[in-house]
């Protein structure tokens, strides 16, 4: 295992290596090199260094430490931050130095997460003020937010802009999974029958309609159906995880078709979404722009990718945020993409085992709702990037630029690795 895993963490390193190579190599195509402009391009490299150096440190505790946790969670997220990191030097130069900033500063919020695998625990008996406490960094942005990019989403505190639901959706996770295993056989076993559905007393299922309630505001008033999405999708897929009954699935769906359309009929923003997801063609200069040129992006990537730094991802605005998956299609190809999304394929399987591999029923939904966010995540952004989905300004976990969803990613996997020593611990 160990050879595995460091020969997998070595390949952050060698793409780094080449995609930066290769990017430097192109811009000095010419052989003209001039000392300060080549030492003013370089400026990023003692940044990258410390990064390196701590995430080599970090995989080393990891590997040595007694009993070993999951050793293949942590070289999968530097594998997908190297690609991201890489990628934004493509295509954003300027934040390639913020980008590395807030990974190192992502790596020692995870470094300080392995510490805390006891007070995770503590934590989750205040399962109420875990919910309340999410209920309020959500609604926070509709009365102090700052709409930017069509989402009313984002807190400016300073130089800083901060989303919160990035924060949020590790709230609800942890809200869910106690309040799931408190009340687990209450919610598998229903009191009354209503038509074809089973269904426990409204008190047991009324947080969980709080939760989709939240969920549809943030569709309707901040504007932004990724987070809706996502939350809502943590929300169903935690509660089936949990019970296994097939009648809140039915529920929540209807519950989000009914508010869908509500919205749709109320509200502009809404219908504009939708009718570019339908047909992107009616307005491909304007509102529909961005659709329009990731589909291009991937058209001509084809199979094999137009070649790195050799395609034209920069003309979809802001493509190093929402649209980064297009950029890798079209110059790594489906072979790339292929391979992106199975990285993210064994992230998530990993997760499971390490979910299915804890004792307390807590402890598993926990793991478990963790893993669920990085794979909804991921899912709905690249869903919407391809137009399987109405498109979405959700970020892809540790590839695309942004403070907030890299610490938010690392504070994620520091819980499930967190937890995964912690149960290794305790049972030998």
């Amino acid at each position: 295992m160990n050879s595995k895993s460091w020969g997998l963490f070595a390949a952050p390193l060698g793409i780094l290596l080449l995609g930066l190579g290769v990017l430097f190599l192109k811009q000095h195509t010419n052989g003209v090199f001039s000392l300060p402009q080549v030492a003013q391009e370089f400026g990023y490299l003692p940044w990258l260094l410390a990064a390196i150096l701590l995430a080599a440190l970090i995989q080393a505790m990891l590997l040595h430490s007694r009993p070993q946790p999951d050793a293949w969670l942590f070289p999968c997220a530097m594998l997908l931050s190297s690609v991201g990191i890489v990628m934004i030097a493509r295509l954003k130069p300027a934040l390639l130095v913020p980008q590395i900033r807030w990974l190192i500063i992502g790596m020692l919020v995870f470094l300080a997460m392995l510490r805390m695998g006891n007070i995770l625990k503590k934590v989750t008996q205040y399962q109420y003020l875990i919910g309340l406490a999410c209920i309020f960094l959500l609604c926070l942005p509709i009365f102090l937010g700052t709409e930017i990019g069509g989402s009313r989403n984002w807190l400016l505190l300073g130089p800083f802009r901060v989303q919160p639901s990035e924060f949020g959706k590790i709230l609800l996770v942890f809200f869910l999974s106690a309040y799931l295993s408190d009340h687990r056989q209450v919610l598998s076993l229903p009191n009354f029958r209503l038509f074809f559905l089973q269904l426990p007393p409204l008190r047991f299922i009324a947080p969980l309609l709080l939760i989709w309630g939240i969920a549809i505001l943030m569709f309707v008033v901040q504007k932004d159906l990724g987070a809706a999405l996502l939350f809502f999708g943590i929300a169903v897929l935690m509660t089936y995880m949990a019970t296994g009954n097939k009648s809140y699935v039915f529920i929540a769906l209807l519950f989000f078709g009914v508010a869908a359309a509500v919205s749709y009929a109320l509200f502009g923003h809404v219908r504009v979404r939708f009718d570019i997801w339908l047909n992107p063609w009616q307005d491909p200069g304007g509102m529909a722009y961005q659709v329009v040129q990731s589909m291009f992006s991937f058209g001509s990537g084809g199979v094999w990718g137009t070649g790195f730094a050799h395609g034209h991802p920069e003309l979809i605005p802001e493509v190093h945020t929402d649209f980064i998956f297009a950029a890798v299609a079209e110059e790594l190809g489906l072979i790339g993409s292929l391979l992106l999304m199975l990285i993210y394929a064994l992230f998530f399987y990993e997760g499971i085992r390490i979910a299915l591999g804890c004792r307390e029923e807590g402890q598993i939904f926990l793991v478990a709702g963790c893993d669920i966010v990085f794979f909804l995540q991921a899912f709905i952004i690249i869903a919407g990037v391809t137009k399987f989905l109405p498109l979405t300004g959700i970020t892809l976990p540790f590839v695309s630029y942004g403070g907030s969803s890299i610490v938010s990613c690392f504070i994620l996997l520091g819980v499930m690795v967190s937890l995964s020593r912690k149960e290794r611990n305790a049972h030998g």
